[in-house]
């Protein structure tokens, strides 16, 4: 088994977000950072999740923890590192947190054996490092096993869970009872929504922090409309271009970056100039729901203008998430199968993850050149890719599940439909904003405005300090000084 993974945090300064925030807002983070470096310093806050690239906790951990260093305060990212196995046993406890049976397979003796023995090696890497003192916050099912062998360190201990379902069912329970002797040992318990909190749980340990984006990131940053065309260009997307643009945005660090890596596509030619583009980012997930939108479009979005981009991390780099490929594949059959004239105005494209800033850049210009963005989930825990397009000024049409009724208000920062299932009124609210520009634009206006409010990386910092110092002052109850909820 290979070793835990440290992943490298650029530090971020706080202050390109004053401009943003206004002076008077940002004097406020000034004094919560200077708060965070007195607190907690000599003490180190670990991150460890499963993942450091292709989902929405890489993207949240991405998002916020540049800005924790940047405050001065030690923060560190680990990576567990296994093979197919045990993540095939955190899928299925993925999919049923979501009430979804996924593969189907059991969660029995047998998979908490392999579950807790891959967990127990991870474990003893990071014993060696993790000091008394330090705070270890753990993320979602993949490292929930870890809390017990920590908890015996001497550090304090936070699961953060980012999944879950509003209506828990036979099969959310059955994951909860897997990880519920793990989970009740933690000191504190994060959740992204109040109906995710399981039952049972004690509510003083339980806290509410809704996910963020990072503005500046190569995902969010401004781009020119001739850098997006030209980007695009490079991932085979849309034809090359004549002048020449250098399709370049800049890097996490600072430094300058070049697209120069081509996409693998599914397509019969690229975007024409003028089409109206509707655009979806995810995984190649089933809870995504590719296929209802491919569907969605072949039967509901006939104007031949109108073009279908669905676009992915790239299946097989996605290391805990073995279903991505069957999903890829029963998509791909599915796009074969399509008319001639419909197959011509359906793009797939799964993007490389060879370098993620690269790979960042490429989900900008897609989002960015799209007409709609598209959340078609079946069941969502938050769903980043949503605040993504709003941040942008897009309007979003999402399902009313999970974390993407957070992001939308329904007619005035986007459209929600009731039923992620209901192909037909998918295509009636996509279609009307392709027939509705000006509406469009206005939601789009009122998206951007929506995220700058709730869902920017900084927002969260406050919340998380609190987190962390009500966890290393203990003669103060957590009670007393919990964060906001959201």
């Amino acid at each position: 088994m290979a070793l835990p993974k440290f992943m490298l945090i650029p530090p971020q300064p706080l202050d390109r977000y004053r401009a943003l925030l206004g002076d008077e807002e940002f004097v406020e983070i000034e004094r919560i950072a200077a708060r965070a470096r007195h607190e907690f310093s000599g003490h180190a806050i670990w991150h460890v999740s499963s993942t450091a690239r292709g989902g929405g906790v890489a993207e949240l951990l991405h998002s916020l923890l540049p800005y924790v260093r940047g405050a001065g305060i030690d923060t560190r990212w680990v990576v567990l590192r296994d093979g197919s196995d045990f993540f095939r046993i955190t899928k299925r406890l993925h999919n049923r947190l979501h009430g979804s049976a996924g593969d189907g397979g059991a969660l029995g003796v047998d998979e908490r054996r392999d579950y807790e023995a891959t967990l127990a090696v991870n474990g003893a890497h990071l014993a060696r490092l993790i000091q008394p003192g330090d705070v270890v916050y753990l993320h979602d099912p993949q490292s929930a096993g870890l809390v017990p062998m920590l908890k015996e360190l001497g550090v304090k201990v936070i699961w953060r869970c980012h999944v879950g379902i509003d209506e828990p069912n036979a099969l959310a329970r059955e994951a909860w009872d897997f990880l519920r002797p793990y989970v009740e040992a933690a000191d504190a318990c994060v959740f992204s929504r109040r109906k995710y909190v399981w039952e049972g749980l004690d509510e003083e340990r339980v806290w509410l922090m809704a996910p963020c984006i990072d503005a500046f990131c190569p995902k969010n940053q401004d781009l020119e409309p001739a850098a997006v065309a030209a980007i695009l260009a490079v991932a085979g997307l849309e034809e090359s271009l004549a002048d020449g643009t250098a399709p370049v945005y800049v890097r996490g660090d600072g430094s300058p970056g070049r697209v120069d890596r081509r996409a693998e596509l599914l397509q019969e030619a690229p975007l024409p100039a003028d089409a109206r583009v509707v655009a979806q980012v995810s995984r190649w997930d089933r809870l995504k729901d590719p296929i209802g939108l491919l569907r969605c479009f072949e039967r509901h979005l006939v104007d031949p203008r109108v073009h279908l981009v669905m676009a992915a991390p790239s299946a097989h780099a996605v290391a805990d998430d073995p279903e991505g490929e069957a999903v890829y594949g029963s998509l791909a059959r599915g796009w074969r199968d399509l008319p001639e004239d419909k197959r011509r105005r359906v793009h797939l494209a799964s993007l490389p993850m060879n370098d993620l800033d690269e790979n960042a850049a490429m989900v900008n210009a897609l989002q960015r050149r799209a007409d709609v963005i598209v959340q078609k989930s079946i069941a969502e825990g938050f769903g980043l890719t949503v605040a993504e397009g709003m941040w942008k000024g897009k309007a979003v049409v999402g399902s009313r599940v999970g974390g993407i009724q957070d992001q939308i208000v329904d007619g005035e920062s986007g459209v929600l439909v009731d039923d992620p299932h209901d192909l037909g009124a998918f295509g009636d609210a996509i279609r009307g904003l392709i027939e509705d520009p000006a509406r469009a634009a206005r939601l789009g206006e009122a998206a951007r405005q929506r995220v700058i409010d709730r869902f920017l990386g900084i927002n969260r910092l406050a919340e998380y300090v609190e987190l962390v110092a009500s966890l290393m002052a203990p003669a103060q109850t957590m009670a007393s000084r919990k964060a906001p909820t959201a």
